[in-house]
């Protein structure tokens, strides 16, 4: 096979995410899903994933799922990435970090089969003390999934309970489509 171009490995189209709150997220397309007359689009993001965590001494990371962008920990957060000649953008639906990174290498991982809940499904990408307390920055390792309603060739995020009642169908529909007829 020849790498031409030829085939279906051209360019993965791409679509702006806009979520309720005006800030958008450029996503890979890569499946539409026609649902009850509307196609819902599957995607991924360009940039990088990260979720923000609370580190302490002996206990598990703690998750922080909602932060204002004007939060001083992600100033901080900012200028530790810049070190790396990363850049932390508050995108919709999850914060993403643009710029080289270094690929987790799966030889890396820890992949005995030790099930350690989810402190597996993610990589600690920096970690930084802000006023005595430290946190970090995780690459969900994961497939970072974002579902959007396409209306009028935008890209409109599915947010909140409408996305509670349509997150089943869409993996139902997924899982019909993986399986061989």
């Amino acid at each position: 096979m020849s790498a031409s171009g030829t085939g279906n490995s051209g360019e993965v189209p791409t679509v702006l995410v806009k979520d309720s709150g005006g800030r958008d997220l450029l996503c890979f397309l890569e499946q539409l899903i026609p649902l009850d007359g509307e196609d819902y689009a599957l995607l991924t993001p360009v940039d990088t994933p990260v979720c923000l965590f609370r580190l302490k001494d002996g206990e598990d990371p703690e998750l922080i799922d909602a932060i204002a962008d004007s939060e001083p920990i992600l100033s901080v957060a900012d200028v530790v990435l810049q070190e790396h000649d990363l850049t932390l953008v508050r995108s919709a639906v999850t914060l993403t970090v643009s710029g080289e990174l270094d690929e987790p290498d799966p030889d890396d991982l820890d992949d005995e089969g030790e099930d350690d809940d989810d402190s597996e499904t993610y990589e600690l990408l920096v970690s930084f003390l802000v006023e005595e307390q430290e946190y970090g920055l995780y690459i969900p390792l994961d497939p970072f999934f974002v579902v959007a309603r396409m209306v009028d060739g935008a890209a409109e995020l599915v947010e909140g309970e409408a996305f509670d009642r349509i997150q089943p169908r869409i993996e139902a529909e997924l899982e019909e489509r993986e399986l061989p007829n």
